[in-house]
């Protein structure tokens, strides 16, 4: 089956006719049928197929357990009203990838697997990456059975009615023992390649980032009667903060984002009691990231203080800076065209996004080829790449899993 064909089928699934974005989410009927998709190519093309202790679906041609396995894939899973390319492309091409190794007849002295991660976006449980998490040890049992969705469904109880054994999820080191490298074809979450007119380009490292809590307590009153200067007003710290937040960002060469807000009681003729804010933030290095975040939380207890708020601030989650594996990136670089780190025809660039490949990094060797995004839109319906980029990536990770898997 050719690439256009498998996008074609994997196209309407969990797709919103209102909004035209995906809502692919974790252990959900759209996510079923996801799964059932990748178990039809898999079992389409002889490969044998898998479900590890956590969900994640595994397809693998030669044994296994024969270790030293070459593997590609990402996730089907989407954010809410995502786009169609941010996780099916990378799935997809893998098995296009295999296709083409096949057609070529590539002689493979490795196995070579194909991989589904479980709920990578973490748009239900609020938590990213949650399949390679588990496989990693980075997530214990004890805390994937914490997470909740907003309708109070626990991780477990939808693994559980999505026909998946919840008591079985937790650390897989007899799983990533067998996986020698790991690659991971993605769209570039930003237009650097489409900028230098280049089509395919190679990870170099996930920048640092984490999210960030802001609780600002006021006092709830009446929006008609309360006098302005007599109001603990908290969405005024909090849009001040907003706006910090971005001023911060640019003094920084980084990025910050307020892209979630609660409100308490949510009335549209009542001053706030609660505004809560998360702070997504990242950066090319901690420093910078540092600096950001320590910004926004200075301004955010000044204008507090100013208005009369109460402010708690609540690291929810922190990745630090991951360098993808030098001596494989530079082996792709190699099979690619170029010979040497100095004379690389594939551009080397770092990325902003996190992802399985960087869950996967501090375990296993990993690496991510990215495929030009001409719109530098993501996690949007706008979400795009060309068909003959596409194709290219496709070639490009053929390429690169031949010379892998044969050496």
């Amino acid at each position: 089956m050719s690439f256009h064909s498998m996008w074609a089928e994997l196209l309407p699934v969990g797709r919103s006719s209102a909004s035209g974005g995906y809502r692919r989410y974790a252990w959900t009927g759209a996510d079923t049928d996801c799964r059932a998709w990748f178990r039809e190519q898999a079992e389409a093309r002889g490969l044998t197929y898998e479900t590890d202790r956590n969900g994640n679906q595994w397809a693998w041609l030669g044994d296994p357990a024969a270790g030293n396995a070459v593997v590609t894939g990402s996730h089907l899973d989407s954010v809410p009203d995502g786009g169609a390319f941010d996780g099916p492309l990378g799935v997809v091409s893998a098995f296009a990838a295999l296709d083409e190794l096949r057609d070529r007849g590539a002689r493979l002295t490795r196995p070579l697997g194909i991989v589904n991660f479980g709920d990578e976006e973490g748009a239900r449980f609020g938590l990213a990456c949650v399949g390679s998490r588990l496989t990693a040890g980075a997530l214990t049992a004890e805390q994937a059975h914490r997470l909740t969705d907003g309708d109070g469904i626990t991780l477990p109880q939808a693994m559980e009615a999505a026909g998946h054994d919840p008591d079985t999820i937790g650390p897989d080191p007899e799983r990533l023992a067998r996986i020698g490298a790991f690659v991971e074809l993605h769209v570039e979450q930003g237009r650097a390649l489409d900028l230098s007119g280049d089509r395919i380009g190679i990870a170099s490292a996930i920048w640092p980032h984490g999210r960030w809590r802001f609780d600002f307590r006021g006092e709830a009153n009446h929006a008609g009667t309360t006098r302005l200067a007599d109001r603990r007003d908290p969405m005024l710290s909090y849009a001040e903060t907003v706006l910090a937040a971005r001023r911060e960002a640019e003094l920084a060469g980084a990025v910050a984002t307020f892209g979630k807000i609660a409100v308490e009681p949510n009335g549209v003729n009542a001053i706030p009691s609660l505004v809560r804010g998360w702070l997504d933030s990242r950066a090319a290095d901690q420093e910078s990231l540092d600096a950001v975040v320590g910004g926004v939380e200075k301004a955010a207890r000044e204008y507090a203080a100013a208005h009369g708020a109460d402010l708690d601030v609540v690291r929810e989650s922190f990745t630090p800076v991951v360098e993808f594996d030098h001596a494989l990136r530079d082996e792709l670089a190699r099979i690619l065209g170029g010979d040497t780190e100095t004379d690389l025809k594939v551009p080397v660039l770092g990325t902003g996004a996190g992802h399985d490949a960087g869950i996967l990094s501090g375990r296993v060797p990993t690496a991510m080829l990215f495929v030009r995004n001409p719109t530098g839109v993501s996690h949007s319906p706008a979400e795009y790449a060309a068909e003959d980029d596409c194709v290219a990536g496709v070639s490009a990770l053929a390429d690169v899993l031949e010379g892998l898997a044969r050496t």
